[in-house]
């Protein structure tokens, strides 16, 4: 994964403005409703809502936020079902993507993500055409800006907990698990005080796509640009080496 560091991506993420802020708090409220519905309020015996918790709080979710939207999605029995589905398909120069939504309108969100492929130059596949080309991964990314222990000792410590494996990049470190193994790693690190800038599970491109013609860019940023503004997404993972 050396020199593919999803730190970089992180923050630029976190630094952009409060309408991206809403939007990442509006994710995370989607993923909080369907947690508690899947597994219950109770974060003790939920793993899934202890992980999204986790999240909510690495991205400064406020704690009565949290806890209101625990409390609405375990109390109102006529709260929105979302459902879970996932696009796949192409961007420019055969950039392979991958689309999370949670929706509550199948339609909607169908036409919105067609939508955003085609202003970009690209277009929807059919289910599995690109997810082979990624592995789906616990991922824990550390900011050595954050960290005062020693990297050997920070990698016994992850593999101690049934990581898979440890990478050091120029400004962080990057810790991969099976995905069924995330949620136990995670929980040790956040046991031992160590600060996390991002755990999730996600999917890691096996190979990347490189993309050198400015009509390219331009046309894989709106792509990304628009599934970015489309409340419905709840992530988008792609392999074009940025």
């Amino acid at each position: 994964m050396s020199g593919h560091s999803k730190f970089a991506n992180i923050k630029h993420k976190k630094e952009k403005n409060d309408a991206a802020k809403g939007k990442i708090f509006t994710v995370i409220g989607r993923e909080i409703a369907v947690a508690v519905k899947e597994g219950g309020p109770d974060p003790a015996n939920n793993s899934k809502l202890r992980d999204v918790i986790a999240k909510a709080k690495a991205n400064n979710m406020p704690n009565d936020t949290i806890e209101r939207g625990i409390k609405k999605a375990a109390g109102d029995a006529n709260s929105v079902n979302y459902t879970a589905l996932t696009y796949e398909g192409y961007g420019p120069n055969g950039v392979a993507i991958i689309v999370d939504t949670l929706t509550d309108n199948k339609n909607r969100t169908a036409s919105n993500v067609r939508n955003a492929f085609t202003k970009g130059g690209g277009n929807v596949g059919t289910t599995g055409c690109v997810s082979f080309m990624f592995d789906k991964k616990g991922l824990i990314i550390i900011d050595k800006e954050d960290f005062e222990m020693d990297a050997d000792e920070l990698m016994m410590v992850a593999l101690d907990a049934g990581a898979e494996d440890f990478s050091e990049e120029d400004d962080c470190f990057e810790i991969t698990t099976d995905p069924d193994d995330f949620s136990q790693v995670r929980e040790e690190l956040e046991k031992q005080g160590i600060p996390m800038a991002s755990a999730e599970v996600t999917m890691i491109p096996q190979t990347y796509v490189e993309l050198t013609d400015e009509q390219d860019l331009k046309m894989m940023n709106r792509i990304l640009d628009l599934l970015d503004e489309d409340d419905d997404v709840q992530n988008v993972y792609h392999n074009w080496d940025e």
